[in-house]
């Protein structure tokens, strides 16, 4: 038995990313995946109210079609995405319900907290409406998610210590990365004694393809295991982990993380240093030295979205994918209220309090020409 009493497989389904056929959720393959996942012996399914599509895709491709104490499925509450009373908030658990068709959740998670994300939560009440829940029996475990800094997972674990889980992105490569901290807020999660789901251990396919000195590492160890497998082991290895979710998006992913984590016991040492070197690899990449102390922003007269910006550049200079570089951007600038690098007035503000030296006006030029065109 595991975490909480529940016998769970370090791999978990993430059905964020679902396969497509024409531009909606192919079932009839997430049917052939969920089939492999469950005869493999694992049984975490992971959705949410905001993916579009994937809880009433799951309804049909698993819950319809096993017995319900046969797999655990959580879901999420997003309280910020368009609700302005308590009341829209609380319909979501209801809108969850009909579309998995699940009866119960085995894990609710309040969804995404941090910055200004984290209010509503507590504006309207849902850390005592879902112990409701959960005293009703709709709920046997209730955690949330959580995309922001160590500090502020201290406040919310120290506030909410009822709080079974959370859920946290946890990879090799945003372990020590300023922007993410990862590891910190891994080790904040231990330290007040709660077990850990792993989201985005391959960083949303990015470790899939990483730099080519990292990969070049991971295929003289081991030139029999993908590369994205590294990514997932490492997650899986660490103390305190409930599972690891993995974002399949087709047969053939499911079946190579099927093939890897089905016997995983853990690293041996000789893995865990090969890690270790993927880690110094990464380091050795020239990217803009921003750790995201922000005392630029509260200079800046423009309000521009410094720090997310210089956080989507080095996304790309890593992965070399703008697409999803552009989507960094976008998320940590847009999606935060914040003007784009193309509104600097160069009145030097910023590098006057960067305690780095960065040269911003100029980086700032630079991600208007690259990522804002």
């Amino acid at each position: 038995m595991g975490y909480l009493g529940e016998e769970i497989k370090k791999l978990g389904f993430g059905l964020m990313r679902l396969p497509k056929k024409d531009d909606v959720i192919d079932v009839e393959q997430t049917k052939e995946m969920v089939d492999l996942f469950m005869e493999a012996g694992f049984t975490y399914f992971d959705t949410a109210w905001a993916y579009a599509g994937s809880e009433d895709a799951i309804r049909q491709a698993l819950v319809e079609r096993y017995p319900r104490e046969s797999f655990q499925l959580a879901t999420k509450n997003a309280a910020w995405i368009n609700c302005s009373t308590k009341e829209e908030a609380y319909a979501q658990f209801d809108t969850s319900l009909a579309q998995t068709g699940a009866g119960y959740f085995d894990f609710y998670l309040l969804h995404n907290l941090g910055e200004a994300r984290s209010h509503y939560f507590d504006d309207y009440d849902m850390w005592n409406w879902v112990q409701e829940k959960k005293r009703e029996g709709l709920v046997k475990h209730v955690g949330f998610s959580f995309h922001s800094t160590p500090e502020e997972l201290e406040e919310i674990l120290q506030a909410h210590p009822e709080m079974e889980f959370v859920q946290l992105q946890i990879n090799y490569a945003d372990w020590d990365n300023p922007a993410v901290q990862s590891g910190r807020c891994y080790e904040v999660a231990r330290k007040h004694g709660k077990p850990v789901i792993v989201m985005e251990p391959v960083k949303g396919g990015m470790l899939a393809t990483p730099p080519e000195s990292v990969a070049e590492l991971f295929k003289k160890a081991e030139p029999e295991s993908s590369v994205a497998s590294w990514a997932v082991r490492f997650a899986a290895d660490l103390e305190g982990i409930i599972t690891v979710l993995s974002g399949m998006s087709n047969t053939e992913q499911m079946k190579d993380n099927l093939s890897y984590m089905k016997s995983f016991k853990g690293f041996t040492k000789e893995q865990e240093a090969v890690i270790a070197k993927a880690q110094e690899a990464l380091k050795k990449i020239p990217l803009i030295p921003c750790t995201s102390c922000n005392y630029c922003a509260k200079v800046c007269p423009m309000n521009i979205g410094i720090s997310g910006s210089f956080t989507a550049m080095n996304y790309l200079t890593l992965y070399s994918d703008l697409g999803a570089a552009q989507k960094q951007e976008g998320w940590l600038v847009d999606g935060h209220g914040l003007k784009h690098a193309n509104a600097c007035i160069k009145c030097g503000k910023c590098e006057e309090a960067c305690p780095q030296h960065i040269a911003i006006r100029e980086q700032l030029v630079k991600v208007g020409e690259v990522l804002l065109g």
